[in-house]
Order: structure tokens, then C-alpha cells, then sequence
């Protein structure tokens, strides 16, 4: 592949809430583009992506699944990522080496918790966006509203380039208001099927002007080539403004919206034109930038440029270990040599694979702006940097999320103990996410992650696929305890002698809470909701009496000390250490001494303290029938919830409320019984509170 020829690649992602129809949508492109010739449906367990017996079973998507096709002439890598908010880190990293993204939304519900917070992920990492607005077939479907609850909750400027042709069940095709022509599809065998240009509908001629005037205006606005053109002529040629919204796009100034129906097959085509016409190819985003020994470096994508490509996920198969890469600069091909810059360790490449979900096809060689998997590499990790040994780089990882819900887990048998932690230790490997450790006191193996289903789905994994018998306790949540109340002037003398060079080292801390606004501190400590993440450490010592180099050492110290707090062992955060005075020793004194000086001169600070327990909480979204809306409020309360606000929407009721997440355990099957099977919940972690006394 040529240089030029990766203007002919997209590397895009679909993103969405839950239950939006991603799935739907991929399965569709896939159907669009002749890779399949017959539509999967989620809810016959039927689809390419959701191959998983897990994602099959429960009807949602689990693991990020990657998909190559092919249309106009152009190369789409696809990864059709998860909605729920347990597996929002597999939308972290795959976002995280995507070059643009379709973000789905439901045409009744609009804007969602999670649509919400995958697009904020998107912004993060810079990734250009197109909208689609899915299930205009259903009953109060209104794409008006939909694109009103994006104006509002997701504040980028939606240019609307297309006009539904019928409402609801009468939703039979679009007008495209660059060219003023109407799509229009028929039921064709399996229905949807047939796609047909032709002149814009008589009744609606004076709207479909009305809004290209609209678009007009708003891209003129935003744009000053448009702008220029708008006002000499008054009007902007279609070429004009598919430019515009072409560089709209790919700087992040405005999002084009099309609409359709996914299931039903309609407006498929017209997405797959715009991702190609509006969405950067490889050649179109900034080269990659990363670090080596401290000298920055950037990798464009030249297939000529030496090889740089960073693992964004790892899964196990019946046939081996599959590494999945995004190649962003130079070659990759069958027996080439890598090095790992992260772990500097090199590993052989056994063969290269172009991939569609769990089908795998052996190619050549893979090129800068490839998505593809490789075989043979025994030790890399999500996040690692492959590279050419002779140059070497590491590119930024993708972040990890902490985990927020742990549960015990152990072998039935005594004798299946090994194999079980060689089954926790590969899917830890697999899901950087997930963490297991051993409980100091109890001596249990803990798995903590993301959620209730996220710790879930791991553990019916190790069972199916390592078939282990596991007992699972019940789930706990990470608690963290902060400084209500500090203290002034604590001194501390670390004085150890034992024959030989002994150590001394003398300290005097403040410890006072981190307030708002502050570095590296919480917005809030008292309000759900906030961040907690938070330590600040500073030294007032004047003249010398603790050297610099020591005062890093009593700051390392005093990180140690944060990994347990007094109430319950549980991580400190919130609170600001200051190095007030010291004293050091001609020979005695040390890094070390300082160091652990640090460490227990905290711990005892904190004991001295007033500390307070905080719990995490999350926002819950709860979607009710009206005549079940009381049950749910009086559960909520009764779950120490705090309603925060309710909508009316299409005959059922919107419920938020910030919720203890110790409390949401087993609430899905509490919300199924009081609402007969029709309530439905989301939840996404916002932050932590002070936990009540206990």
C-alpha cells in the first residue's frame, strides 16, 4: 500500500448507550458492504461481533469486536464497541487508537447516561464524530429531539444533513439536503432492502429547503471558506458544503447528523457515504507522538516510516493468543522481529490477520493505518508499544480505570486451586480492568472490576472456558477514607542503630484535608459525585535542614503510607501533607531513613486525625412505566438514594438518583419485580461521598 493509498482507509468505532442498536448498525454495514449475505439480529444471538456464548446469551455487547469491509473503493476497520457501563475501559482503549467514530442515539431517548459518557471519552482523545439517530420506526421516535438532547447535553453543533421521510411506522426513507434528492427503500425480500433515489416529495419540498437554508447557515457560520461563498452568492453549492463539513468534522466544530432505521435496514448506504466522505483517513490525523529515554518522537503514518503500533487488546482462542494492533507507522509481516519498548523485551511475530469478529484471515504484511491481530507474541500486554528494534519508541497507553466492586472467589476443589489462578491471571491479562489480589487478613483471592455484571461476566468466563468450579462471594465495594480534620506540628524521629552505619532522620508534618480547586484534589469530598482522587505534598523547610533530595524521599514515604488508613486498611486520599521542619544526621541520615521516617510519621498523623470513610457512588437512571414511578422512588429512598430529577417521556418516566453502590447489589432483579419486567436502570460511577457511620 502506497502512501496515498491510506486515504482510502477509515479506522472508525460505534459508539452508544445500551440497547441503541451499535450491534444493529454493524451488522447492517456489514450486510451494506457484501461481507455478510445474511443480517445478523442481536436478539437471535445471529451477529457477526456479539460472537461471544456470553454476549449471545444476554444480548448485549461484552468485548470490543473488530471488523474489516469494504465500500466505495475505501477500507473500513470497524470495532463495534460495548454500551453498558461495567466495559466502558474496552471503549477506553479501542477509542484510544480510532481515528473517528459514529456515535448511535435512539431517536425516542435521545441523549442517554451512557451515550453521555462514551462521548466524553471521545473528546478526551481528540476523535472526530458523525451522529446517527437510530429507530426513527419507532412510536415517538422525533429526530428533532433527539438532536436538541445533543445541542444540550453533549454541546457540539449537530448540522443536520438529513430529513426523514414519514414518521414512525411510517418511516420509509430520507431526503438529503446537499443535493435535495430523496432516498427512498422498499421492502425487498427480507424487507428494507431496496434502495431508490428520486426527486424530493411534493409535501415536503418547502421544509427540505427550509432546512438545507438552516445548514447553510450554520456551516457559513463556522466555516470561512463557506462563509465567504454564502455571502457573495447567498447559497453554498453542495461541493462547498461537503467540504465544510468535512473540516467541521475532523476539528471537532460540528458533528453531522443522519438518521435512520437500522433494523429495519434504511439509511445504511447514506452513513457509509458520509463516514467515507467526513471521517479522517490515517493521513488526516496528527502523527502519533511518543518517548524514548525522555527525547520525544512522532511516527507518521509511512509505511516506509519505521514500525510503531500499539496493542489495544489481547483475547485468548482455542488457537493461541491474539494480539490485536493498530499499526500506525511502517511494516508488519509474518516472522518479523518486535521489541516490546515498554518491557524492552523483543518477541517473534508468528503470522498476521486481517479480522472479522471471531473469522480471521491470514495476510502478508499490515501497513500504517492497519487494525489487525498477530499470532505469536507471548508476552505483550494492552497498552504495550511494538516497535522496530533499531528504533525504539513508546507511545502513550490507554488509561485504566480503578476498579470499584470486588468479590471473593476460590475453587471448589482444593486441587483446582492452581489452575484457578493461572484462569484469574490470563484475564487479568486479557482485561487490564480487572485486578485480583490477596486479602492480607482473610487470606481470600479477591477479583475486583468495574461493576456487578463486569465481575459477572469474568467469573462465568473462567468457568466456561477453563471448566472450574468457582464459589463467588458476595460483591464488596472499594471504600477510601479521608482527612476530615488534620493535625499541626507532629514530629517523628526514626532512629535505628544495629551495628555499622545506623539511620536517623527527624520530620515535622502538617496534614490538613486537600480543599477544592486545589492540585490534584477533589472538587467535593462531601458531595456525591466528586472526585476523590487526591494527595498534596509541600515543604516549608528554610535553610537547609532537610535536603531536597530527602524531602523526595519523605514525600515517597508518605505515598506509602496513603495505601492504608486507619479506619479500616482502606486507601487514603483528600488530604494535603506539608514538611514543616527536620533534622538530619552528618552520617546516619539516608533516602531510606527519610523514607520511612515519611511512612510512619504519616500513619501516625493519620491516627491523630479526624478521618472519615467514604463509599462510592454512581448516578442511576431508572426508565419506568407511570404506574410503578412510586414503588421505584420508595426503593431508591430506602437504598439511601437522592432523586436528583425525573422526565416525562413517551408514556414512562426518566428517574436520576446518586445511589450508594453498595446498595445497588441485586437491584435489577428488586426493579423487575416491582415493575412486572418493564423497568430498566443504567448506572455510572460519578465519584465518592462520606459514608454513613457503622
Amino acid at each position: 500500500m502506497a502512501t496515498n493509498a491510506l486515504t482510502t482507509v477509515r479506522n472508525l468505532g460505534i459508539l452508544a448507550h445500551v440497547d441503541a442498536g451499535k450491534t444493529t448498525v454493524t451488522e447492517r454495514i456489514l450486510y451494506a458492504t457484501g461481507t455478510t449475505h445474511k443480517r445478523g439480529e442481536v436478539h437471535d444471538g445471529t451477529t457477526v461481533t456479539d460472537f461471544d456464548p456470553q454476549e449471545r446469551d444476554r444480548g448485549i455487547t461484552i468485548f470490543a469486536a473488530a471488523v474489516s469491509c469494504s465500500w466505495d473503493g475505501h477500507r473500513i476497520n470497524l470495532i463495534d464497541t460495548p454500551g453498558h457501563v461495567d466495559f466502558a475501559d474496552e471503549v477506553e482503549r479501542s477509542l484510544r487508537v480510532l481515528d473517528g467514530a459514529v456515535a448511535v442515539f435512539d431517536a425516542v431517548a435521545g441523549v442517554e447516561p451512557q451515550s453521555e459518557s462514551v462521548w466524553r471519552q471521545a473528546d478526551r482523545h481528540g476523535v472526530p464524530r458523525i451522529a446517527f439517530v437510530n429507530k426513527l420506526d419507532r412510536a415517538g421516535a422525533d429526530l428533532d429531539a433527539a438532536v436538541e438532547s445533543i445541542r444540550e447535553r453533549l454541546h457540539p453543533a449537530p448540522l443536520v444533513v438529513q430529513l426523514p421521510i414519514g414518521r414512525e411506522d411510517g418511516f420509509t426513507g430520507v431526503v438529503d439536503l446537499l443535493r435535495l434528492r430523496a432516498l427512498t427503500w422498499t421492502d425487498g425480500g427480507d424487507g428494507g432492502d431496496t434502495a431508490e433515489e428520486g426527486p424530493v416529495p411534493e409535501a415536503l419540498r418547502e421544509e427540505a429547503g427550509r432546512r438545507r437554508r438552516l445548514l447553510e447557515e450554520a456551516v457559513a457560520e463556522r466555516h470561512p471558506a463557506a462563509l465567504e461563498e454564502f455571502c457573495d452568492r447567498e447559497t453554498l453549492s453542495a461541493e462547498t458544503l461537503a467540504a465544510a463539513l468535512r473540516d467541521l468534522t475532523r476539528s471537532g466544530d460540528g458533528v453531522v447528523v443522519l438518521c435512520g432505521s437500522a433494523y429495519r435496514n434504511r439509511g445504511v448506504e447514506p452513513l457509509l457515504d458520509a463516514v467515507v466522505a467526513y471521517l479522517p483517513s490515517p493521513l488526516d490525523v496528527p502523527a502519533v507522538r511518543g518517548t524514548y529515554d525522555g527525547a520525544e518522537q512522532e511516527r507518521a503514518a509511512d509505511p516506509h516510516a519505521p514500525f510503531a503500533a500499539l496493542a489495544f487488546k489481547v483475547s485468548a482462542t482455542p488457537t493461541g493468543r491474539l494480539t490485536y494492533l493498530r499499526v500506525y507507522s511502517g511494516t508488519i509481516g509474518k516472522g518479523d522481529t518486535v521489541l516490546d519498548a515498554g518491557a524492552r523485551r523483543t518477541e517473534r511475530v508468528g503470522r498476521v490477520l486481517r479480522v472479522r469478529a471471531d473469522r480471521l484471515t491470514p495476510v502478508d504484511r499490515a501497513l500504517a493505518g492497519d487494525i489487525v491481530a498477530v499470532v505469536g507474541l507471548k508476552y505483550a500486554r494492552p497498552g504495550a508499544t511494538l516497535c522496530a528494534p533499531q528504533a525504539p519508541v513508546v507511545l502513550e497507553p490507554p488509561g485504566v480505570a480503578e476498579p470499584v466492586v470486588s468479590v471473593a472467589v476460590e475453587a471448589r476443589r482444593s486441587t483446582d486451586t492452581d489452575r484457578l489462578a493461572s484462569a484469574l491471571a490470563r484475564l487479568v491479562e486479557e482485561d487490564p480492568s480487572l485486578v485480583v489480589r490477596t486479602d492480607p487478613e482473610t487470606g481470600q483471592t479477591l477479583l475486583s472490576g468495574m461493576g456487578e455484571l463486569h465481575l459477572e461476566v469474568a467469573v462465568e468466563k473462567v468457568r466456561r472456558d477453563h471448566a472450574l468450579e468457582v464459589s463467588v462471594g458476595r460483591p464488596r465495594v472499594s471504600y477510601r477514607e479521608t482527612v476530615a480534620r488534620g493535625v499541626t506540628g507532629l514530629v517523628y524521629r526514626h532512629v535505628k542503630q544495629d551495628g555499622g552505619a545506623g539511620q536517623f532522620a527527624h520530620v515535622v508534618l502538617d496534614v490538613e484535608p486537600l480543599e477544592p480547586d486545589t492540585e490534584g484534589g477533589p472538587t467535593d469530598v462531601g458531595t456525591p459525585g466528586a472526585g476523590t482522587a487526591g494527595f498534596a505534598f509541600r515543604s516549608t523547610v528554610v535553610g537547609g535542614r532537610v535536603p531536597q533530595e530527602y524531602v523526595r524521599a519523605v514525600e515517597a514515604g508518605c505515598r506509602d503510607a496513603l495505601a492504608e488508613g486507619p479506619l479500616g486498611g482502606h486507601p487514603v486520599t483528600g488530604l494535603r501533607v506539608t514538611l514543616t521542619d527536620g533534622a538530619t544526621h552528618v552520617k546516619d541520615s539516608s533516602d531510606t531513613a527519610f523514607r520511612t521516617a515519611g511512612r510512619f510519621a504519616l500513619r501516625e498523623a493519620l491516627r491523630a486525625s479526624a478521618m472519615t470513610l467514604l463509599e462510592p457512588v454512581v448516578e442511576v437512571t431508572v426508565t419506568v412505566p407511570e404506574d410503578a414511578v412510586g414503588g421505584v422512588l420508595g426503593d431508591l429512598a430506602a437504598r439511601r438514594g437522592r432523586v436528583t430529577g425525573s422526565a416525562m417521556r413517551s408514556g414512562v418516566t426518566v428517574v436520576t438518583a446518586t445511589v450508594p453502590l453498595a446498595e445497588l447489589f441485586g437491584y435489577a432483579t428488586r426493579l423487575r419485580s416491582r415493575t412486572q419486567g418493564r423497568g430498566t436502570f443504567t448506572a455510572r460511577p460519578t465519584g465518592y461521598a462520606p459514608a454513613p457511620a457503622r
